[in-house]
Formats: structure tokens, sequence, C-alpha cells
């Protein structure tokens, strides 16, 4: 199957099987679609629509972001995981405003250079917010090339270098087509090519993909690290400490975090690994949120 037939079939079936998520519409700004872009990293789209939604209403733009202190973007983020990506926020819309006069940057070495943006988050915003002519590679798009083309089951440990050139060979010509496939093969993974359940009865390439043509053989190659078990991680202890750190709007004592984790030791290691983030500040009378 050639490159430009895959993205048009591809592309066609995105048309109406697009699901209407916010930062899709038209009238979207690039500073809405880099806020979407960090909130998804890692994270459910069905968790991340109501934040989204809420943070754009409250800070349109990067510089009303900036003009806030970092500790309501940590307490607005809320229960969303991860919350140094909220530090990296307010970094971003600081930057901006310094740099670049408030506005979202599109060259894809000044998007690189803001805090928190990494080589996808920086050609997505290109692509999806600028219309520009890149390769956007995640977990769903590496999947989709890997069973597709390259007839595997599963993609194995990620590249950079291997997975944007095998997504650039496959995007169409011109800017627009090409934007749409890399929404398009995204969507495909993440809502019919999906990791332990495929649904190749609805896949609009069924008929060409070529992990199917092969009969679906079982992945016997390397695969990604997995991730660690959430209960009883320092992930979730730091959760637990951020949860009383956002509540309050006063120094939380040690003594009172302790309620959190009855192991002292890991308790404090959590604290410190906050406080080395940025999460997290030490005043006399106990911790707190960044405000500057």
């Amino acid at each position: 199957m050639s490159a430009r037939t895959l993205a048009e079939v591809v592309n066609d079936w995105f048309a109406d099987a697009a699901r209407p998520l916010p930062w899709r519409a038209a009238d979207v700004s690039p500073w809405a679609v880099l806020v979407s872009e960090l909130m998804l990293q890692q994270t459910q789209v069905a968790r991340v629509v109501p934040r989204w939604e809420a943070w754009i209403e409250r800070w349109p733009t990067p510089a009303v972001m900036a003009a806030a202190p970092p500790a309501d973007a940590v307490r607005a983020w809320d229960r969303l995981g991860y919350p140094r990506r909220a530090l990296w926020l307010h970094a971003a819309a600081t930057e901006i405003v310094e740099r670049h006069g408030g506005e979202v940057p599109r060259d894809l070495d000044d998007l690189l250079a803001l805090k928190g943006v990494g080589p996808y988050t920086a050609r997505a915003i290109a692509a999806f917010a600028y219309g520009e002519r890149h390769p956007v590679v995640d977990t769903n798009t590496r999947r989709v090339i890997a069973r597709a083309v390259l007839g595997q089951g599963d993609p194995g440990p990620p590249s950079t270098a291997r997975d944007l050139a095998e997504m650039d060979a496959l995007l169409p010509g011109s800017d627009a087509a090409a934007r749409t496939f890399n929404a398009a093969a995204m969507e495909l993974g993440a809502t019919v090519c999906t990791a332990r359940a495929p649904s190749c009865q609805t896949c609009p390439i069924v008929d060409r993909c070529a992990w199917v043509l092969a009969g679906s053989p079982e992945y016997d190659g390397p695969r990604g690290a997995k991730q660690a078990r959430f209960e009883g991680s320092d992930r979730q202890i730091r959760g637990l400490v951020m949860r009383e750190l956002r509540a309050a709007h006063r120094p939380v004592t040690r003594t009172e975090l302790s309620s959190v984790w009855a192991d002292a030791a890991r308790l404090d290691g959590v604290i410190e690994s906050l406080l080395g983030d940025g999460l997290a500040v030490r005043e006399r009378d106990g911790f707190t949120l960044p405000e500057a």
C-alpha cells in the first residue's frame, strides 16, 4: 500500500469519525493547542476535556497565565496527574510573553526552547495550531504504523528519529492533508487500532493492514518499559501531599502531613522531591505551593 493511499483512506475516515474534542475547533488559539498538548501527556482525553475548558476560560492567553502566581496553576491542575506540567505551562507562558510578545511561536526551535515542550509537543503545536507539515508521533500513531505498515502487533520501544522518519514517509505533500493525517492516525490508534482489543472489523484500512494480512501474529520483539504500579508508589504519596498543599492557603506543617503516609522516611523523601521539582516551598511554618 502506498503512503498516499494510506493517508487518503485514513483522512476520509477521519472526516466522519473524529471525536468533537474542543481543542480541534477551527477557532482555538495556538495557546489553547499548547495547553491541550501538555495536558494530554500520559493522561486520558476524558479527564483532560473539563480541565482544559476551565483552564482556557480562566487563562485565555499566555499573558493572563503569566500574570498569575504558579500556585494558582498547580491548584487548577487539581488531580490531573504529573503536576509539574502545571509549572511547565506557567513557565512556558512567561517565556512566551518575555521572548515572543505574548504569541505562541510557530518556529520549531522556538517551540522546543519553551519549558516542558519536547519533540512531540513542538511538532504537534506547529502542525495543529499553525498547519505546518511536520510528522507528529504519539503512542497511538506508532501502533498504527507498526501494524498497518510494518506488520507488527506492537511498535516496540520508541525511537524519536526512527518514529519521525516513518511518519514523515507517510505524510501527504500538502500542509492541510498532512495536518489532517497527523490527527487522523492518532484517532485511529486511540479509538480503533487499540493496544489490547483492536476493532479490526471497523478499521478503514483493514484490507490493506500488513499485520492483519499476515494473520495478526503475536509480537515477540522488544517492548517499551511498563509503568510501575500506582498503589503504594512515590507517585501516590506525592499526590497525597499535593492534595494537602492545594487545599490549604497557609503553610502545612510536617506534623499535619504525617497523616497522609505512615512511613516517615518515605514521606520525607517525597517531600524533598517535591521541593526539588519546585512544586512545594519550605516556609518557616511548614510547606506551601510556589507563589512566585
